[in-house]
């Protein structure tokens, strides 16, 4: 059992005063960092402050190398796609930045009903996808937090001709022990929260009313969600509404308390900026601005400051940034986006849209992108559903022995993928980008992608290692 919590999970004073030793950029401190991160165990608070003073382009370029480096020793060139699945968008919070907002009625509001939720399951499963992240607002109709566990069966119920979803990942308000419990008790892969900012008077700034005003009762959520049980959890900030240093700052040290005492950290963190959503007078001028190239730069620091977690970054973002941030770490990406209820299934255009996207692609086009520069699509949900989570998956993911187990199943998925679903186009990049993989691959894993590749040709689906 564990003892009480007595540390706090984020020192306010201690990261000010590390924010407070920051100085200009230092030639020989980075290239110490740098050295020190290519052992691939991550770095302290301190060294990302010395990387967060980089400006010159060959000390960046040297940051981007480093990043790579650490990626592709852990990941390779895979990048995991998923497709968010908003079922409801009620909400009982005044969140300044979110459409979703109680006092918000610019927007229709729409909880979806179980057979809505299985068509929007099929209208996904048609385009090929096999991961889903399930969202909701911070309210839910009758039937309470049984609507969301009702939700997760029906979308796993769906079978669709050569398709259907194989893991669903969750990303709802924080919720009770008990109710912990229940989601542990469903094939659920990561619950994913984020706190928005962990700077505690913007915090009470931006969230106005409702539970989520509560800062502690959020940033517990991961306690509660590890005790019961629950292997994998993913955190992340909304970089615009506070310094984005602290922000790096404030999320290492979360990370930090999570290792220390659950002995595993995050299994993702997501990198959303704040986008203009409707209602929201913050949205469309941020009070703490991350331009482009500070994304980049803090997208690297990220990747090689915790190197075995997945960085996700949404569709948010255009598809020229989402392609630079492919190669500074970023390791998964959510493609063929709706966030409205119902956005797949019906032509509901950008109504009750959480917030604005950049980048509109369908999934086939993103694929096709993703697969000419180099990179292989993976629709792998083998990981959770061999138990290879928590600190299991950790054990795997810090050293890189993750990789023989996700190379063969990328390789394995995305041939899935093109055979069952991808355009001609698609269908030939794809096959030279699946050739060039095979050819990066050690003899072991190597010999068994082949394998795999012979069943999935013969007809075979939801093949995995």
């Amino acid at each position: 059992m564990l003892m009480p919590r007595r540390e706090p999970i984020v020192n306010d004073k201690y990261i000010r005063q590390v924010l407070s030793r920051e100085r200009d950029e230092d030639d020989v401190w980075v290239h110490e960092i740098l050295a020190k991160a290519r052992d691939l165990k991550g770095l302290n608070q301190s060294d990302m402050i010395g990387l967060m003073s980089i400006q010159s382009s060959a000390l960046l370029n040297s940051l981007f190398e480093t990043a790579r480096y650490v990626k592709d020793s852990i990941y390779g060139k895979r990048l995991v796609v998923f497709a968010p699945m908003y079922i409801s968008n009620l909400c009982r919070n005044e969140c300044t930045y979110c459409a979703f907002r109680a006092n918000n009625h610019e927007i229709s509001r729409r909880t979806l009903t179980q057979e809505e939720i299985a068509e929007e399951t099929r209208a996904l499963v048609r385009t090929g996808h096999k991961r889903v992240l399930l969202v909701a607002g911070e309210a839910y109709p009758k039937e309470g937090f049984q609507y969301v566990l009702d939700a997760i069966d029906t979308i796993y119920s769906v079978r669709e001709d050569h398709g259907e979803i194989r893991r669903v990942n969750v990303n709802v308000a924080p919720l009770t022990d008990s109710e912990f419990a229940l989601l542990k008790q469903k094939k659920v892969g990561t619950y994913q929260l984020f706190q928005e900012t962990y700077n505690r008077k913007v915090y009470k700034e931006v969230h106005c009313s409702g539970k989520k005003a509560d800062y502690d009762w959020r940033l517990g959520a991961m306690d509660r969600a590890l005790t019961a049980g629950l292997g994998d959890v993913g955190i992340g900030v909304l970089f615009g509404l506070c310094d984005w240093r602290y922000e790096m700052l404030a999320l290492k040290s979360h990370i930090e308390y999570l290792e220390r005492r659950y002995g595993i950290g995050p299994h993702t963190i997501s990198v959303p900026r704040l986008e203009p959503a409707d209602g929201s007078v913050i949205s469309a001028a941020p009070p703490a601005p991350v331009d482009d190239a500070t994304f980049q730069k803090l997208v690297a620091i990220l990747r090689i400051a915790v190197p075995y977690t997945g960085i996700i970054m949404s569709t948010r973002e255009t598809p020229s940034l989402r392609r630079k941030s492919f190669d500074v770490g970023v390791s998964q990406i959510s493609a063929g986006s709706r966030t409205n209820p119902g956005g797949y299934s019906r032509d509901a255009g950008d109504d009750a849209c959480q917030f604005s996207l950049g980048d509109h692609r369908p999934l086939d086009e993103v694929i096709r992108d993703v697969a000419t520069l180099g990179y292989l699509p993976s629709f792998c949900t083998s990981c959770y559903r061999l138990g290879r989570v928590g600190g299991d998956f950790m054990d795997m993911a810090k050293p890189g022995d993750i990789r023989q187990h996700c190379d063969p199943n990328g390789v394995a998925t995305f041939k899935e993928y093109l055979t069952d679903y991808a355009s001609s186009e698609t269908q030939r990049i794809g096959e030279k980008c699946i050739s060039d993989a095979l050819d990066k691959m050690d003899e072991h894993p190597r010999a068994i992608a082949e394998k795999m590749l012979v069943k999935v040709h013969q007809g075979k689906r939801d093949v995995y290692c």
